[in-house]
């Protein structure tokens, strides 16, 4: 299947600052692609150029096949952008400014639509609402209603929820599974992991203005991710025996716990053997469990080796 979003060589300088640097990136289509990375890392810089609204340095751009500047307009009509910028249009309501971006791009005036749009993200009763008077979590959903008012195939959401509550955080997620559902790529980029982390089929890690590494997000967790064994043990321990040297344990809570790194795609994770030598060490436990590396742990690590 052809990429509904391909990019190839990218780089962006501003003078001697290069921004984006040899970018490669193919995005499917229906999947929500979740693009991570510290501030300054170019995320913004690289929608902004997919989307057309920042001129490239070199590079090329497809989207559904079309160039994005020799066929600029086939290309933008088939994307819908949020951008981190709160809306400008204080005295409008959240109805007209949807209809006026509907019809920006083209497409006959749909009221069933523009309902629609605006009752999936609970502003159908603030429609005629100057949208001055809204607060910022509702400017947010207004971005996404206008993004969506002309039905595009593709959306980029750049840091969607930032300044959002919790319970409207969850909502807007629900929106973003049925836009996937119903046949729309999506493109997400959060400072909340647990976002990508609950949402995204794929990850693309970016920093320095490079993209680091893509891979699909459970093969990612599994590949790069780490599991720690925690043992709870029966009496405060303040020094560990040498015996234990090569396990590398993080002693902590008063001497009560024990954490053991180990790595599960080794062919032994070294648990047996760690429990027989705490055995003969006279150290005893009286609970264990075990955790797996979260999506955020493994952004850190990987942002962390490349600065």
């Amino acid at each position: 299947m052809q990429p509904i979003i391909s990019v190839s060589g990218l780089n962006k300088t501003y003078g001697d600052f290069q921004a984006l640097r040899n970018i490669d990136l193919q995005i499917n289509r229906g999947e929500i692609f979740g693009l991570l990375g510290p501030n300054g890392a170019g995320k913004t810089t690289l929608i902004n150029i997919i989307c057309g609204i920042v001129k490239k340095s070199s590079g090329t751009v497809t989207v559904d096949g079309f160039d994005n500047v020799e066929n600029f307009r086939e290309t933008r009509s088939r994307i819908g952008l949020v951008p981190q910028e709160l809306p400008t249009e204080t005295f409008e309501t959240p109805y007209d400014v949807c209809r006026f971006s509907r019809g920006l791009f083209g497409k006959p005036d749909n009221p069933a639509h523009i309902e629609k749009v605006l009752r999936s993200l609970s502003l159908w009763d603030k429609k005629n609402n100057k949208i001055m008077t809204l607060s910022g979590g509702m400017k947010r959903r207004v971005l996404i209603c206008k993004a969506l008012a002309h039905e595009p195939e593709i959306l980029f959401l750049d840091e969607p929820t930032a300044g959002v509550d919790v319970e409207l955080r969850q909502d807007m997620w629900n929106v973003v599974q049925a836009l996937r559902e119903s046949g729309v790529t999506v493109i997400l980029t959060t400072h909340y992991i647990e976002e990508a982390e609950q949402l995204a089929d794929r990850i693309g890690v970016i920093n320095h203005g490079e993209v680091i590494i893509v891979q699909e997000k459970t093969r990612l967790m599994k590949e790069l991710g780490k599991k720690q064994l925690v043992l709870h043990l029966s009496e405060s321990v303040s020094v560990l025996p040498s015996s234990l040297e090569n396990y590398q344990l993080e002693l902590g809570g008063d001497g009560l716990e024990l954490t053991y790194h180990y790595d599960t795609q080794r062919d032994r994770t070294g648990i047996t053997a760690l429990l027989s030598d705490l055995h003969a060490a006279g150290i005893k436990f009286n609970d264990l469990h075990t955790s797996q590396s979260s999506l955020e742990e493994i952004f850190v690590g990987l942002v962390n080796k490349k600065i």
